[in-house]
């Protein structure tokens, strides 16, 4: 920003380039030809300094407010603001205290808690066990309330915990930690263990009896407290509460009374008895929130378009790595620093640290890898990196002296918990310039020497003897920017962020203030906030801490809790707080016996304890970065291909393919690589690529007329997404997705029924893999385009096939596993052209039990379902290896997901776990059944269970079991990532799969001519078109719940009118395409890569036909003519 303040002096607003001769670029030259000559001695100073700074960071921060250390930042604005009296703010409550002292830091002592207890029930009354609450509060009358004597009862009647008034008060107290009892502190053997058990003891109105409220000047070892200066005594009251006025008539009157056995004093300072003090603790909003996201997102969006623009680098991630490394460390560093010196960093959200710091470190990366690139590639990476940080070396430093005068002079203005991260910032500040030339510009150097960059540079590069003149005509930054040859640069957007968060957290602590108030202070007009004084205007007294500092290290747990007393619905409260009382017991030693302790208690701590192993771990880290460094530079071997970083989560997303059919789409297929096949009742025939975007082609017959399309009973792709397989009443057509053409046809025997199984079988042997047809009657029909005509099996001759499952992989035999109309499951096994017959035997299998089969082709496994069981079965043995007892099932319901496999050592596969969903039959619930290892460690295993097993080994037996129920799932499917993925509407007593067709709009039976929306419908919305798309993922003890609407505008997916869903087909590991009336929906779960020749199965077809017929009543042996399975 500097450089665009000096623009009318200098007129321009590039930064300046140092002459060659000049002094300072020499300096920065040296230091950089240096860096880059030892690189692992500039890393190892740069690692061995954030060990030194991050290992003490989980010492010295803590959520505890009890312990003596920092206080991390929560989610939430808070703080502890002095007002000015001239704003005339109405308090919410009035706060009068009494602090006792004894001996310095003596005031855990007995006599000093017996005589506090004295005082404290001069003050408001016998408090021993206090209980104020009472059930007939209403019912005590007070004949005088300006009276100096209240029974208790009268008293207990006006606290707070009986209701909420303007006479309402509490008090607080360190005597409650002995139920301000005499009798408990006499028999009390170890005062100071008794008030660390108790540190967490809530009063009666829920106010815990934390260390920071009730002791003053304490004195923390090993996270305990070991002494306190002073007990305080607080009542906290409304405006015309009884009770303060007679707190501040005993007052006074003690003042005459107890003074042969107390000094007694009044803190006054600049002679005023009140303050007005302001304590917030105000969660982040929605708004900040999205703020806050808005600017991360912006942030890394420019940062990732940065990166891409960088051509000459070796790892683009590793350069990302090292950048987000880079800023971590400064962060990390910046907050053990704050801790060290006592800079309170827990008013500010802490999700607002990372991106400040992150904004401004991005300029100096960006322009030192930049300057790299322009440097002349036939230098050496020495010469390269120290010309570069050269050259950009006072520009890094001068943006970082600019950014300093800024924080510097907003500190000034600013609330105390904004100055506080003002503070932080400029420590960060300088830790990320102390990385940059240290870390950062070794691992550079090492990605240069591992490239030399000379293989993505030009010739033409940038000399370092470039004159005044050339500077002066060269193109502007904007358009060199827009042009893409530089990085868009951040010498005005980091600083905008950092003053722009600034602004903003200040207006948070003022945001009920007027602009020209604002304003007006940020200039020194009328400043509401004043100082924190620390030392304390009583010299005689030598207290440890003076009252005003005392207030502002209040900790904002207990500014939360007084505000849901004071003010329930409110994020903040004003306070008038008096000034203490002093009572200083006589006879007591104030002279001081020891000094304020320069660091917190935490760091002393941390020095007792942890030296040994502190020092031990940093010599590890920089001994395991010198060898590292050593086997990276000289060994030279082939880095890492392993790219990754951390999940992004699963994000749902919902995509239209719209314009490919003018009629419902009514059979869909799909393959791993993004191709979808969509089939329309408008005779269209239409191939869609997601993985490009949605393009999409329509299969045209061919010129000669000897290929026609329709009817189409079925269709599917082949696993390595080459062919596509049309079968219509008497032939096989073939299309080839990469070539674009169709291949030979192939005859078959006609029939007019949908097959039972239409799919493709692995073989490498040929040029065009095999089909397999199966038919409802028994018969398996093998096609091939190298023979002349079909080979048919005959699977059952006396019998219907109910249900088909297969295994194909390449190099093994196909298997196909069916069950007939009777309940007898059978197994055929290719064995070259012919093919064999097993019977599966089931020995829970009833007569004429209808039986559905599902394949596990990554285990090699079939699944035999009955109505309430479910057998898992070895396919080369036959063996079951276990029974899973279930919930009445629908018929054809069953998906299943599990992990990916592992070999055990003993040569069974085993899994982490394995799910079953399914569809309860009597109330359409979705099931999702998880079996997970008994323990840590081991894993399912699908050995013989009568074979011993291994440690490692958990049989089915042993198995947990969980499950989860889902309501009105409506359509769904279960994707191989282990999430189950539906669409339903949104209203679930209009939205299950058997409801009444009579409530169904007049509409839709009306043809298809009256489909279209109304051009006005009613209230805004179309309340048919309520659909919702759902996702549910259960992974060890997380679950994750998701839903999206499927149609956000109506109006811009052009769909017809519709009632149900179309045929849903799994495209690839993480996505769904799902059809509504003439349009498709595509549903992406998380990122989907569309890889080619995944191992599970997409589908063959089948199930992926529209649910337009009429529906068949649920039953066990009901007509397994149903055109979806989930319905």
């Amino acid at each position: 920003m500097i450089w665009y303040l000096l623009y009318p002096f200098r007129g321009t607003t590039e930064a300046p380039v140092l002459a060659d001769n000049s002094q300072v670029r020499g300096a920065f030259r040296r230091y950089g030809r240096y860096a880059a000559s030892h690189v692992v001695t500039t890393l190892l100073v740069s690692v061995a300094v954030a060990s030194v700074l991050i290992y003490p960071f989980p010492f010295l921060y803590t959520t505890d407010f009890t312990n003596g250390a920092s206080i991390l930042p929560e989610h939430a604005w808070t703080d502890t603001l002095p007002l000015n009296d001239k704003n005339r703010v109405e308090p919410d409550v009035i706060m009068r205290s009494i602090w006792i002292h004894g001996s310095y830091f003596k005031a855990l002592n007995k006599d000093i808690l017996l005589s506090a207890l004295e005082l404290q029930d001069e003050l408001l009354g016998p408090t021993i066990n206090f209980n104020p609450r009472q059930q007939g509060s209403l019912g005590v009358e007070v004949d005088n309330a300006t009276s100096t004597d209240l029974t208790p009862a009268q008293r207990d009647a006006y606290h707070v915990i009986n209701g909420l008034t303007n006479e309402s008060w509490f008090f607080q107290s360190p005597l409650q930690y002995w139920s301000c009892s005499s009798e408990n502190i006499e028999r009390d053997d170890d005062i100071i263990d008794t008030a660390n058990e108790k540190k967490r003891q809530a009063t009666s109105v829920n106010v815990t009896l934390r260390h920071s409220i009730v002791f003053s000047g304490k004195r923390f070892q090993d996270r305990r407290l070991v002494a306190a200066d002073a007990l305080v005594i607080t009542l906290v009251h409304h405006r015309d509460s009884p009770i303060g006025r007679l707190w501040q008539e005993r007052v006074q009157a003690l003042k005459h009374k107890m003074t042969d056995r107390w000094d007694i004093f009044e803190y006054s300072p600049n002679g005023k008895i009140s303050e007005l003090y302001e304590f917030q603790f105000r969660p982040m909003s929605s708004q900040d929130v999205f703020l806050l996201g808005l600017a991360y997102l912006l942030v890394l969006v420019y940062f990732l378009t940065s990166l891409s623009k960088l051509r000459a680098v070796k790892s683009k991630v590793g350069l990302m790595v090292t950048v987000i490394a880079q800023i971590i460390l400064a962060i990390l560093s910046s907050f053990t620093v704050c801790a060290i010196l006592k800079i309170d960093l827990s008013r500010i959200p802490r999700l607002g640290y990372p991106v400040v710091i992150f904004s401004m470190s991005l300029e100096n990366i960006f322009r030192l890898i930049n300057a790299v690139i322009l440097t002349p590639s036939e230098d050496n990476t020495s010469s390269r990196i120290g010309y570069a940080f050269g050259e950009t070396g006072h520009v890094a430093v001068t943006s970082v002296a600019q950014n300093l005068i800024i924080l510097y002079g907003l500190s000034r203005i600013v609330s105390p918990g904004v100055s506080a991260f003002c503070s932080f910032a400029a420590i960060a500040l300088i830790f990320d310039f102390f990385y940059l030339s240290t870390f950062f510009l070794s691992v550079l150097s090492v990605d240069v020497r591992r490239t030399e960059l000379s293989d993505a540079l030009a010739k033409a590069s940038i000399r370092s003897n470039r004159s005044a003149s050339d500077m002066q005509s060269r193109q502007t930054w904007i358009d060199a920017m827009l042009q893409g040859r530089i990085a868009m640069s951040t010498r005005i957007a980091g600083t905008i962020v950092m003053v722009g968060f600034v602004l903003i957290a200040q207006w948070h602590f003022f945001e009920n203030e007027s602009v020209a108030k604002a304003l007006g202070r940020i200039i020194r007009i009328s400043p509401k906030y004043k100082d924190l004084s620390v030392s304390s205007s009583l010299t005689e007294v030598h207290q440890g801490r003076s009252p005003a500092s005392w207030l502002g290290l209040q900790d904002h747990e207990t500014a939360r809790e007084l505000i849901h007393i004071v003010k329930p619905d409110a994020y903040s409260y004003i306070a008038r707080v008096f000034h203490p009382t002093i009572f200083v017991l006589k006879g007591s030693d104030r002279n001081l016996s020891a000094h304020e302790p320069w660091f917190l208690p935490a760091v002393y701590d941390f020095a007792r304890h942890q030296s040994a192993p502190f020092v031990v771990t940093v010599l590890v880290i920089a001994a395991a970065v010198c060898l590292l460094m050593n086997y990276l530079l000289w060994d030279e071997l082939a880095e890492s291909g392993e790219v990754g970083g951390p999940d992004a989560g699963n994000l749902l997303s919902v995509r239209t393919l719209s314009s490919g059919h003018a009629l419902d789409v009514a059979m869909l297929s799909a393959c791993s690589d993004g191709h979808l096949v969509s089939v329309g009742l408008d005779r269209i025939v239409r191939v869609w690529d997601i993985k490009a975007g949605g393009k999409s082609y329509v299969l045209s017959e061919d010129e000669d007329s000897s290929i026609t399309l329709f009817p189409i009973f079925a269709l599917c792709i082949d696993e390595e997404s080459h062919w596509l397989a049309l079968l219509t009443s008497n032939r096989v057509l073939l299309w080839h997705l990469a070539e674009f053409r169709w291949g030979p046809v192939i005859r078959v025997e006609s029939d007019r029924h949908k097959p039972e199984a239409f799919f493709f079988v692995a073989d490498d042997t040929a040029a065009t893999p095999p089909l397999l047809l199966i038919r409802r009657g028994g018969m398996i029909t093998e096609l091939r385009t190298d023979l002349p005509g079909p080979n048919n099996y005959m699977l059952t001759k006396e019998s219907t096939i109910a249900s088909v499952g297969w295994l194909t992989e390449k190099g093994f035999p196909a298997q196909v596993m069916a069950s007939t109309r009777e309940g007898q499951v059978l197994l055929a096994s290719q064995d070259g052209s012919s093919w064999s017959t097993d019977v599966v035997s089931t020995s829970n299998s009833k007569e004429r039990e209808l039986i559905s089969i599902q394949s596990l082709p990554e285990l090699g496994f079939f699944l035999i379902i009955r109505s309430q069981t479910v057998d898992l079965v070895d396919s080369q043995t036959l063996r079951t290896i276990h029974t899973f007892d279930v919930e009445p099932i629908q018929p054809k319901s069953v998906k299943c997901f599990h992990s990916r496999p592992r070999r055990m050592r003993c040569g069974s596969v085993a899994l982490w776990s394995f799910t079953l969903a399914y569809l309860n039959i009597f109330n359409r619930d979705l099931v999702v059944q998880t079996y997970s290892p008994q323990h840590e460690g081991e894993s399912l295993c699908f050995c013989d269970p009568t074979s011993p097993t291994r440690k490692t080994c958990c049989p089915w037996q042993r198995a947990k079991e969980s499950k989860r129920l889902i309501k009105n799932p409506g359509l769904w499917d279960a994707l191989p990532s282990g999430i189950v993925v539906g669409v339903r509407r949104k209203n679930s007593d209009k939205s299950r799969p058997n409801g009444d067709s009579s409530k169904q709009p007049q509409q839709a039976l009306n043809g298809l001519r009256r489909r279209h929306y109304p051009t006005d419908p009613a209230n805004g919305h179309v309340p048919q078109d309520n659909w919702e798309v759902w996702t549910f993922s259960h992974f060890g003890k997380q679950e994750t719940w998701e839903t999206l609407p499927l149609c956000p505008t109506i109006e811009d997916d052009g769909h017809l009118f519709v009632t149900n869903l179309g045929p849903m087909v799994r495209i690839g590991r993480a996505s769904l395409a799902v059809g509504l009336s003439n349009v498709i929906k595509v549903i992406m779960v998380g990122n989907e890569r569309f890889e080619t020749g995944g191992n599970s199965r997409l589908g063959d077809g089948m199930p992926v036909l529209g649910n337009r017929r009429r529906k068949v009543p649920p039953s066990l042996r009901g007509k397994p003519a149903a055109q979806c399975p989930h319905c």
